[in-house]
């Protein structure tokens, strides 16, 4: 079985982008409000019917396809027969995005009858001057106050609050459940995330949303318990961020270690060789610049500079031939037999 292409699958939504996906990947824009695309994706975003399904170049569903074989595609099942494991997406934010929190596991186990939180993370891609992303609280922070905050939609006072962390093309940042977290103006990053689209809104004002499109539909009185309120130190936001250095003929993690339980983030370039193996089992890959072929005892594919591609199971281990730069999202490692593995709340 070979890589299947995936066409564009620019993602409307209510902030400003997408130029940058567009020039990656090779479309023209219809609005300045496509800044976000899901590649790969098997499932829609929160509430809506197919935004977000990925599609082939034959106009299928991959989700389809990975549902009627999962065992060719992914080694799975895992949540359910279409689960890969892993939600990736291009983001490509010309404005802030909203001050929000995503639930960890322990929490959707319990309160939305998912095995799934949404741990996330971002590699930068793109960045202007004074780009920066905002993680955690500076110190800790008082519920209650949070609470009075949150509703009278005081964004001075949660910003001022959270860590503001400046960065650049090649920084991989990891965000864990929990954490109070926001993308600022002028960003481009690939983001690898637990396969959900659970978002807590802090701050619904600057979005389409409303406070009560804002907590899962369950009420923040059910849903702030999922928001920590501890001080994120220095010390801990170095241990979340990783500068990754030139791209190698031996594939290299971008991200930090703590975030191979819930996904892996690859990048190899073989500088018209070939690479050493990727490992074999599902992936999402985009090729950042350059161009080559995706090679395995299965076969090959051309994949040029911002095509991505799904790769299923039954390629197996794969290596790139060309000059193609690749970044590969796969799933945490021992996915799917890790999936509630008490280690990974």
């Amino acid at each position: 079985m070979l890589p299947l292409l995936l066409p564009p699958n620019p993602v409307q939504h209510f902030y400003r982008g997408g130029d940058r996906i567009a020039a990656l990947r090779g479309f023209v824009a219809t609005t300045d409000r496509q800044p976000e695309e899901w590649l790969g994706s098997t499932l829609t975003r929160f509430g809506e019917g197919t935004v977000g399904l990925a599609t082939t170049a034959e106009g299928e569903f991959l989700r389809d396809l990975i549902e009627a074989d999962p065992a060719q595609w992914t080694g799975g099942p895992g949540r359910d027969a279409a689960d890969t494991g892993i939600l990736v997406k291009l983001l490509d934010a010309r404005q802030r995005l909203p001050v929000h929190v995503h639930p960890g596991r322990e929490f959707a186990a319990a309160h939305l009858d998912c095995p799934y939180g949404k741990t996330e993370a971002w590699y930068v891609l793109d960045s202007v001057d004074d780009g920066a992303v905002y993680l955690g609280w500076k110190h800790a922070v008082d519920r209650d106050e949070l609470d009075r905050r949150r509703d009278a939609q005081d964004s001075e006072w949660l910003l001022s609050n959270m860590n503001r962390i400046p960065v650049t093309p090649g920084t991989g940042i990891l965000v864990p459940a929990g954490t109070v977290h926001a993308i600022g103006e002028g960003v481009f990053v690939a983001e690898a995330q637990e396969p959900t689209d659970f978002s807590i809104l802090l701050e619904w004002s600057v979005t389409t949303s409303t406070r009560e499109e804002s907590h899962l539909g369950i009420g923040f009185d059910a849903v702030m318990p999922a928001v920590s309120i501890a001080a994120m130190s220095q010390r801990e936001i170095a241990s979340l961020t990783r500068l990754a250095g030139e791209s190698a003929a031996t594939p290299r993690s971008v991200l930090p270690l703590e975030a191979d339980p819930y996904f892996r983030l690859l990048r190899a370039a073989a500088a018209g060789g070939v690479t050493e193996p990727f490992p074999a089992g599902f992936a999402v890959v985009i090729a950042l610049s350059g161009s080559g072929s995706l090679v395995s005892d299965a076969g090959s594919v051309v994949i040029e500079r911002g095509q991505a591609f799904a790769v299923p199971l039954a390629f197996g281990q794969w290596w790139v031939r060309g000059d193609a730069d690749v970044l590969a999202f796969l799933p945490g490692a021992g996915w799917p037999a890790s999936l509630g593995s008490p280690g990974v709340a």
